[in-house]
């Protein structure tokens, strides 16, 4: 069996819950308010369990961790673009189409449902930010699958904030799905099969004989699961941790779910067809929590320099991975990958402590329990996954750990 499969963790008590929250808020607005502002903190909250919880907070985050400048955003942008503009024909066909982005009108289950009247407005909206940031950047060329993307930032943030966060965006994590063809995007996909390799040799072996590609996971890397997942709130869970993260996240986050529906893949007639229907109709009911934090896990443990050597093409130095460098703040301690990474090493010296405690002499019984106890806490998949981790540990400090 996969190590990436196990339920998702038990429920919290409503009680329980609301204290940490009450907790997780405090320390983000204790982040916002420092000076200068902790944005290795507001990553860690972003990548944590429930990432930044409020559309509120959202407003306030996600700018710091695009290094947006809020105090001086440009005028919301105008109907006047929409004249001769190349891309105005495709772009207004993908936003009529895009009605279920958007909260359903009233009905008797839902009373309060948005408005028709507003939701034709944040349509028109939606089509003038997306105009801008083509007319302001004519480097970048659009898809069919981008205003998923740009719709999720306009309902938590607004037009104005919505056009400055996209923009920023769509210059660095989504600039290889904007170049005039797709070869860089494939390239990014080529990513998928290495990864599942390693964690899983049998999965892969399994796909690659059916010959299935990873077309699959095509719309789930350019609308960061956007356009495939129907509730909102995980859609912005989601893009709470691919903002905070390394731009190749949402190629690990896919193969995550990959490996974590292993037992329903083995079970498919081992060809193309079955298996490409399969995994194209992505489960609503994701344990989300325990699948972000594999992602980050794997991210730190099979980096994407590794993962290069194995990719089809070698061509990583045009990808977004290569303009990241551009995109990092100033201290090394607010770079994505580094909280990653301590957030790894916080785990490894758990394990080793726990490792340290089970091989003192005691008795079978008692050792029993500690495992148990171990299993409970941590899983006996993460459990795992740490266990293996340790054999490689000290090599890959020495070929990634600054």
């Amino acid at each position: 069996m996969s190590l990436l499969r196990r339920p998702p963790p038990d429920g919290t008590a409503p009680h329980e819950y609301n204290s940490k929250k009450k907790r997780k808020v405090a320390e983000i607005y204790q982040a916002l308010n420092s000076d200068p502002i902790d944005v290795a903190a507001l990553r860690r909250m972003a990548i944590s369990e429930g990432g930044l919880l409020t559309d509120e907070i959202r407003c306030k985050v996600w700018p710091k961790l695009l290094n947006v400048k809020t105090d001086d955003l440009p005028p919301a942008p105008g109907k006047e673009l929409r004249e001769d503009n190349e891309d105005y024909q495709q772009v207004l066909l993908d936003v009529r189409r895009s009605l279920r982005r958007f909260p359903p009108g009233p009905s008797a289950a839902v009373p309060t449902g948005m408005p028709d009247e507003q939701r034709e407005g944040l349509q028109e909206e939606l089509i003038d930010i997306i105009l801008q940031v083509l007319q302001r950047n004519p480097q970048l060329h659009y898809y069919q699958g981008y205003h998923d993307i740009v719709v999720t930032f306009l309902l938590v943030v607004g037009e104005r904030l919505a056009t400055a966060l996209v923009e920023k965006l769509s210059t660095h994590h989504l600039r290889d799905f904007m170049d005039p063809t797709m070869d860089n995007t494939k390239h990014i996909l080529n990513y998928l099969m290495p990864i599942i390799d390693q964690v899983n040799p049998e999965l892969h072996d399994f796909m690659q004989s059916a010959e299935v590609g990873t077309i699959f996971a095509l719309s789930w890397l350019i609308t960061w699961f956007g356009h495939v997942l129907a509730d909102f709130r995980h859609v912005v869970r989601l893009y709470d941790f691919f903002l905070a993260c390394h731009p190749l996240m949402p190629i690990y986050f896919a193969a995550v779910i990959v490996l974590y529906r292993e037992q329903e893949v083995l079970d498919c007639e081992c060809d193309m067809a079955s298996v490409h229907h399969l995994l194209s109709q992505i489960p609503q009911d994701l344990p989300y929590e325990t699948l972000i934090s594999r992602a980050g896990d794997l991210f730190v443990q099979f980096p994407p320099s590794e993962l290069a050597r194995k990719a089809a093409q070698q061509r990583v130095e045009r990808t977004a991975a290569s303009t990241f460098k551009d995109f990092e703040l100033a201290s090394a301690q607010q770079r994505p990958d580094a909280v990653l990474r301590q957030r790894f090493r916080d785990r490894l010296r758990v394990e080793e402590r726990t490792k340290s405690f089970l091989t003192k002499p005691r008795t079978n019984r008692f050792v029993k329990l500690a495992v148990m106890g171990l299993t409970v806490a941590l899983g006996a998949a993460a459990l795992a996954v740490v266990k293996s981790a340790l054999e490689w540990a000290p090599k890959f400090e020495l070929q990634i750990f600054p």
